[in-house]
């Protein structure tokens, strides 16, 4: 692996989503996400050049003490990340788009990519998988949501939808879990 490909903290249980940040920007959205997908057994991958430091003294620093708890993978590309994750189903959140994410019907594993907070993802990117691109609805008017309230709109209502389904429970304390792993 490149210095931009790295991973760690994956667990036991596949994770239940993939949430990928293409060049982020602001680590405390990041930082906001990462807690989201560690709450939801979710993975966040991070597609570099990103603004900021994820050493362990700069997350010490920040008090993300769940940090280390987080599924967490790091591309050096775009390229790189699509060559090594080979997702199955990827989908792009991007105000561009003309589909909500209420019309798409999200399953265990897929790929939630979201763009840097200042452009939002490369044309060539999203127009590349245009038939997956989705917004968050919104007023008219309105340019955009905080990339962390986006990614946490999206995570949950995948999560949402996988346990209408049965593919993740909640259990009697109000925790979710993959259903494979509750027993019965």
């Amino acid at each position: 692996m490149g210095a931009a490909e790295s991973e760690r903290g994956a667990g036991p249980t596949p994770p239940s989503l993939h949430v990928v940040l293409h060049e982020p920007e602001i680590p405390n959205n990041t930082g906001t996400i990462g807690r989201t997908c560690v709450a939801i057994g979710a993975a966040l991958h991070l597609i570099h050049p990103i603004g900021f430091e994820i050493t362990e003294h700069a997350c010490r620093r920040a008090g993300l003490d769940y940090w280390p708890r987080l599924f967490l993978r790091e591309h050096g590309s775009w390229e790189n990340y699509l060559s090594r994750e080979r997702p199955g189903r990827v989908w792009l959140f991007s105000a561009k788009a003309r589909r909500t994410l209420f019309e798409a019907d999200f399953r265990r594993g897929d790929h939630l990519v979201f763009g840097r907070e200042s452009k939002g993802l490369p044309d060539t990117i999203l127009w590349a998988h245009a038939d997956r691109a989705l917004s968050i609805p919104m007023l008219a008017g309105e340019r955009s949501l905080n990339l962390a309230n986006a990614a946490s709109v999206a995570a949950y209502e995948a999560v949402r939808q996988m346990i209408g389904r049965g593919e993740m429970v909640v259990d009697s304390t109000g925790r979710v879990a993959p259903a494979s792993e509750v027993s019965g």
